[in-house]
């Protein structure tokens, strides 16, 4: 086969391919966004992909780590896709069992995640059903090339009962005839005379199934177009179908049921941000981080949308008293509110996974005390609409701290993105231990009887914050001018709070750093140092000492089992 005969052959898996997904969206809208197979199968590749690899899209994409995994699925479906093409010229069934193949993986993978049922399977069915027969059409069909695989044209037929000429060309004397079994010559019927400008066109040769084989000559131009034009219209219609299916999975969404929410005030609102606790200066990050610029990190390739109506929270396990509660319930209930900063275990030394939200919500500590749990139930695990889960040590959700059973940010409702309706907020924890967002279920249990979803993984089963500090400017690798420089940055020690921040140049003296106020100590703080820069080049550090007099450590350590150490270290040139 051509390159050129590939390529249309790999156009022609490709268009099937976008066909099959992009019905699937549509059909999603019906059975549920996460049903549909890119998103389906995406999800299990969360699940199943070795840690390293997880949190190399981490460090790689950060909170875009999700629209990787989509692009990166598509481009290596796009791929095979692009395979079975080529394979489908040579049978169509090959190309046909690829996609069926498919499908069945689009099938499972629906129907394995969380809270499925039989119609989750639906999408990938009707979209596999849909990319065999484009195939078919491109292969055997209407959409055909002709001919195909690129062969050189059929030639003229002889006339009847004559056999064609296969000796030298006109004006040479003529070969005598081969005889006959019975030893006797076969007439010859003359050929016709053959003028220079039209010469006679040799067989095409015929591969196995009757079609002929691939050759050097081009494809009909007619025949061309409209293979070009019928895959371009299909492509076009399998985007508009993908996008329209998000559209309508997004309409169909909760943002109305959201908007029409009104929080009512807190018994008991947050303390106000002390003046000064925010030195607003030049790419040091905000005291108080908005939604919009909150991190997000979780396994939802799509976002689940949660009916603040329909949403139940059932609290049991090894408890004296089972009890359910509604959003209203919720509502109804004395709330309080904190700032709190959360941040990710996944963060680097010297990261941008960390934020600080006001949170308005429901102590968790009234809700245990209200189902009773059993004296030996250490853990209780966290589970998301999606099936995540997390374990939070009981003694941390009933200890003091204000652990909230979260419903506002910020002032306004949960963001859909951050867990709407309802989320868990536990000051001094990582997330992947206490921030279960669309929670659903809390179940009383014990560490030594289940491990919740990060724990097989490699991560540690308890997951409290680490002494951590970080210098947002200078940037590394800035260019500063000599004279005095206003090195600044953030520090944290959740639950524990920051006693001092220091400073260093090129491995010199330890330089007290300024603090500004916190509204607690369950929230980061800002720190400041005046330097009097010198020129060259020069590498800045900070450490911080947290309240219990503990200092963080020089020791690099990955982010692996339970959150990464060292002192956050920049160079920068001053001129």
């Amino acid at each position: 086969m051509s390159t050129t005969s590939r390529r249309y052959a790999a156009l022609a898996g490709i268009t099937a391919a976008a066909v099959a997904i992009g019905i699937a969206e549509p059909v999603a809208v019906l059975t549920g966004p996460r049903s549909a197979p890119l998103v389906a199968v995406g999800g299990v590749v969360v699940d199943a992909v070795p840690e390293s690899l997880k949190q190399l899209a981490i460090d790689l994409f950060g909170t875009a780590d999700k629209i990787a995994l989509l692009v990166g699925t598509g481009l290596l479906l796009g791929g095979f896709a692009a395979l079975f093409g080529v394979l489908a010229v040579r049978r169509l069934a090959f190309g046909l069992a690829g996609i069926a193949a498919f499908g069945v993986i689009g099938v499972a993978a629906a129907l394995t995640r969380s809270g499925a049922d039989a119609a989750d399977a639906l999408p990938s069915l009707v979209g596999a059903g849909l990319g065999g027969l484009v195939l078919w059409l491109f292969i055997d069909g209407p959409f055909e090339l002709d001919p195909w695989p690129w062969s050189p044209p059929t030639p003229i037929a002889p006339p009847a009962g004559s056999v064609p000429p296969a000796g030298p060309a006109r004006g040479s004397r003529a070969e005598p005839p081969s005889p006959t079994p019975e030893g006797l010559p076969v007439p010859v019927t003359p050929a016709a005379p053959v003028s220079p400008a039209d010469p006679v066109t040799p067989a095409a040769p015929v591969a196995p199934g009757g079609k002929p084989a691939a050759g050097a000559a081009e494809v009909d131009p007619e025949s061309r177009r409209r293979f070009l034009t019928s895959s371009g219209v299909l492509l076009g219609t399998a985007v508009a179908a993908g996008l329209g299916g998000r559209w309508l999975a997004g309409r169909r969404g909760v943002s109305a049921a959201r908007d029409a929410i009104r929080l009512p005030a807190p018994v008991a609102p947050a303390a106000a941000v002390p003046a000064g606790a925010d030195l607003s200066l030049a790419q040091l990050a905000p005291y108080v981080t908005s939604n919009l610029g909150f991190y997000r990190i979780d396994t939802a390739l799509v976002v689940p949308q949660v009916d603040p109506d329909s949403w139940r929270l059932r609290i049991h396990g090894r408890v004296g008293t089972e009890r359910t509660y509604t959003y209203a319930d919720l509502l109804a209930r004395p709330l309080v509110e904190r700032y709190v900063t959360l941040a990710c275990v996944s963060n680097e030394v010297g990261g941008d996974l960390i934020g600080n939200a006001r949170w308005l919500g429901v102590p968790l500590r009234e809700l245990l005390d209200e189902v009773e749990p059993d004296a030996d139930a250490d853990q209780v695990v966290g589970r998301s609409v999606d099936g995540w889960t997390c374990g939070t040590p009981t003694a941390a959700l009933r200890d003091g701290r204000d652990a909230l059973l979260a419903v506002g940010m910020n002032g306004e409702p949960l963001p859909v993105e951050h867990g709407f309706p309802v989320r868990m907020v536990v000051p001094g924890l990582y997330g992947y231990v206490s921030a279960c967002k669309w929670v659903t279920e809390l179940e009383l249990t014990r560490f030594a009887d289940f491990d919740a979803y990060w724990v097989p993984r490699g991560w540690s089963v308890e997951g409290p914050i680490k002494t951590q500090s970080r210098i947002d400017t200078p940037r590394g690798r800035n260019r500063l001018t000599t004279g005095p420089v206003t090195i600044a940055g953030v520090a944290w020690a959740q639950h524990r709070g920051i006693r001092q921040v220091e400073v260093r140049v090129d491995d010199g003296e330890w330089q007290q750093a300024e603090l500004a106020p916190a509204v607690s100590v369950d929230t980061w703080v800002q720190w400041s140092w005046r330097w009097d820069a010198t020129p060259g080049e020069h590498r800045l550090q900070v450490r911080a000492t947290d309240a219990t007099g503990e200092t963080q450590t020089e020791r690099t350590q990955d982010v692996v089992p339970d959150g990464a150490t060292g002192w956050h270290t920049v160079t920068v040139t001053v001129r």
